[in-house]
């Protein structure tokens, strides 16, 4: 997909993106503390059978599950050697869940720690990082990178540079507060705009706090970009129960109605994060009056 067709798309309406996968990963029996890159591969059916319920619920962007498969993140458990491989094989098989009805894009994720001089970063290595995974993807064939849960303005920068040697389109995500902060320090709606500048088709917010708390943030983005704005929260927020598990208190059709003012404060291209499921995206595909997708 090239930058204008990504443009075209977003602009005919609300572009509804996929829900939650680690959460409904770990619900599916993975245990934590493995490799979720090697569980998804060696349990195929559990996220085909998620990513099918997305499209059939009405997203029209999924994610391949490639948000740890960076180098660090691999270098966990002795996999960073198979880089290349990993996000290969988890683009095909979200490919075949979506076939021709869905988007494939590319997930890359915060790495976890601010750059210089704030923090031990270094910036070519966060260049690095990212560049290494943008083109494994790329030839992978996904449609487009996701940033997604980035902490601060100078880790967008890193990887919109990295991201300016592909042709692909780039959506940009920050996980920020009810008022806006972010961990690594700045605002949501400095970083949006910055990120916008870099060459972002799409900023906004992932993750963080459940969609009732984003409003005014949705609405500060929306005044410093003329871009479309992302709005993918949590269910809520987590509750631990008995078995030491994350349960998010917001149910589909709370979530829903909750996104549906985040439309109407700008919020252009919408889907869920932590806790949520194909239901919450089914739910609020009728409130943006969009159909699900059949077969």
């Amino acid at each position: 997909m090239t930058k204008e067709e990504f443009s075209r798309l977003a602009a005919q309406g609300p572009l509804l993106l996929d829900g939650a996968t680690g959460s409904n990963l770990r619900a599916a029996g993975m245990p934590v503390g493995v490799s979720p890159e090697l569980w998804v591969l060696e349990h195929r059916e559990v996220l085909l059978e998620l990513q099918r319920g997305y499209v059939e619920a009405g997203s029209r962007v999924i994610m391949a599950p490639t948000f740890s498969a960076n180098r660090p993140g691999l270098q966990h458990f002795g996999l960073e050697d198979r880089l290349k491989e990993l996000n290969a094989a988890l683009t095909v098989l979200s490919k075949e869940a979506t076939g021709d009805r869905a988007l494939v894009a590319g997930d890359l994720s915060t790495l976890g720690r601010p750059l210089e001089p704030v923090g031990d970063m270094p910036y070519g290595e966060a260049y690095g990082i990212y560049r290494e995974q943008m083109e494994a993807l790329a030839e992978a064939g996904v449609d487009l990178f996701a940033l997604e849960t980035l902490m601060g303005a100078d880790e967008a920068l890193a990887a919109l540079d990295a991201a300016a040697d592909f042709e692909l389109p780039v959506m940009v995500s920050f996980s920020a507060e009810a008022d806006g902060g972010l961990l690594f320090g700045g605002s949501v709606w400095e970083a949006a705009a910055m990120a916008r500048e870099l060459g972002a088709g799409a900023v906004g917010v992932n993750c963080s706090v459940g969609p009732n708390q984003l409003e005014a943030v949705i609405r500060s983005i929306r005044a410093a970009v003329d871009i479309p704005v992302i709005a993918k929260p949590n269910a809520g927020l987590p509750v631990m129960d008995e078995k030491g598990q994350a349960r998010y208190d917001m149910g589909p059709e709370e979530f829903a109605r909750h996104m549906g003012v985040l439309a109407g404060a700008g919020a252009g291209i919408l889907g869920g994060c932590c806790g949520t499921a194909p239901e919450y995206i089914r739910r609020l595909a009728e409130v943006l009056g969009q159909g699900a997708v059949s077969g």
